[in-house]
């Protein structure tokens, strides 16, 4: 598989082999749910402070994409674990948005 272009079902079974490998096992899916939840706050932070009134502290990561690389790690872990295929539940995901906002946003005044 070329990682140059990993496909979304690509990054699932990399991930699994990944975790087969090197991680021995998942974690639970309540386990991972509290890491996910613990990664998008590693992320909000950088974003707070990279693109919002707070600073960095000495040290501090101030790069978005490795913690957004980390969230969606765990969400690929989690999608494994459900027997979720990300690649169709967001095909199936950008259709209900399409269908059901197919005017909305253009038709926003606030957006104007």
């Amino acid at each position: 598989m070329n990682q140059e272009d990993i496909t979304i079902r690509d990054a699932q079974q990399l991930v699994d082999e990944w975790i087969h490998t090197y991680g021995v096992r998942y974690f639970s899916e309540l386990t991972n749910m509290a890491v996910l939840t613990e990664e998008v706050g590693e992320l909000a932070r950088v974003m707070a402070r990279k693109y919002g009134d707070q600073s960095f502290k000495a040290g501090e990561p101030t790069d978005p994409a490795d913690e957004m690389a980390d969230v969606l790690w765990v969400l690929l872990c989690l999608a494994n674990q459900t027997g979720t295929d990300l690649t169709e539940a967001l095909r199936r995901n950008i259709e209900k948005k399409t269908k059901r906002d197919a005017t909305r946003h253009i038709n926003n005044p606030k957006l104007q």
